[in-house]
């Protein structure tokens, strides 16, 4: 997987970037996403992701200006993974914005990216945002997937929590479900609400339905 992921790197930055200084850049980011404290923030979620915004750029109806800006935001999104929601965004934007203009991308590209960035920290793209959307959409992917692997997900995700005492971590995660069920539609694009609405908004109520059960004292 890295060797083909890397190569989807250097296809993404294009001919503005010289292909050695692009695997460079994009052999650092893989090194990042591999990082041993991470558990769902993996290369696993880079690629699937990756297949996520194939998938819903694939049909009719959902263009996005520049492809190519789409996939890098994917590619920074998490590069910088600590666990603190909006500050690793914050950082993860800023590397972006080094990174790819060290890559000689133009400058409307690197500002896009980072602005695509910082939008996965609370996931609400402005409406007619398309780039947006797609790709908060496609962050939001796994919150579809079939209820045994959403069940691996979540175990996931605790594992990277692993600091925070349990009955914290149960109240911020209910409340991370809370606002995201509350926000309207889960996902912006139609074809993301078409093909992953029901099943991620059934996960999502079945998870904070276990949160919210009070565990046994002992």
């Amino acid at each position: 997987m890295p060797s083909d992921l890397l190569a989807a790197f250097v296809r993404a930055v294009g001919t503005e970037g010289s292909a050695p200084h692009a695997e460079r850049a994009g052999s650092d980011l893989l090194t990042r996403w591999a990082e041993p404290h991470r558990h769902y923030h993996t290369l696993t979620h880079l690629a699937g992701m990756l297949d996520a915004l194939t998938t819903l750029l694939a049909g009719p109806g959902l263009v996005v200006a520049d492809r190519g800006a789409v996939d890098l935001a994917a590619w920074f999104h998490d590069a910088i993974y600590t666990g603190r929601a909006g500050d690793d965004e914050e950082a993860s934007a800023v590397l972006a914005e080094h990174v790819l203009a060290g890559l000689g991308q133009p400058p409307e590209r690197v500002a896009e990216v980072a602005r695509l960035v910082r939008l996965t920290a609370r996931h609400d793209p402005p409406d007619g945002d398309a780039a947006g959307e797609v790709v908060c959409d496609a962050d939001l992917a796994i919150l579809a997937a079939p209820p045994e692997r959403y069940e691996k997900y979540t175990q996931a995700v605790r594992r990277e929590y692993a600091h925070v005492p349990d009955a914290a971590f149960r109240a911020g995660r209910a409340a991370v479900l809370r606002r995201l069920l509350a926000t309207g539609p889960l996902f912006r694009t139609e074809p993301a609400r078409r093909a992953w609405q029901e099943q991620a908004e059934a996960n999502m109520i079945a998870e904070l339905a276990r949160l919210e059960i009070t565990p046994p004292a002992g």
